[in-house]
């Protein structure tokens, strides 16, 4: 393969990424308009209990009870709350559901977060807690 050939190659998949990465908000970013996400859903200092803080800026971290769980976070054109490079412990812990884990994107209706699986069924909820 010819050098032209690499940059045309290139300059194309810079392409494709550049046209990807403009489809959804910039991390934390509010493009939707009519949710503010940020704060933390869940308890927090309950030992066991799931929750999310999501951050100004678009970090989260939180916690499924047992393994702890971090990412990005923006909100969509659909005010949805979309979770990008979740990366999660995989301690075994007896008796903790870890769906938190499976997150894709979120719903939010006045004080409750409703959290999507990669299928965009309902996987659980969270009240906002701060």
């Amino acid at each position: 393969m010819t050098s032209r050939q690499r940059l045309v190659i290139g300059m194309g998949v810079l392409a494709a990424a550049l046209a990807f990465s403009g489809c959804s908000g910039e991390a934390g970013e509010d493009t939707g308009g009519d949710i503010d996400p940020t704060g933390t859903w869940g308890d927090s200092s309950a030992e066991g209990s799931p929750f999310l803080t999501l951050e100004e800026g678009g970090d989260f971290t939180g916690s499924d009870g047992c393994n702890t769980l971090n990412g990005t976070w923006s909100v969509d054109e659909a005010d949805q709350v979309e979770f990008e490079n979740v990366a999660s412990t995989k301690m075994a812990c007896e008796d903790v559901d870890d769906w938190l884990a499976g997150m894709s994107v979120a719903d939010v209706a006045d004080d409750t977060m409703t959290v999507l699986g990669e299928d965009g069924s309902p996987i659980g909820t969270l009240e906002r807690s701060g």
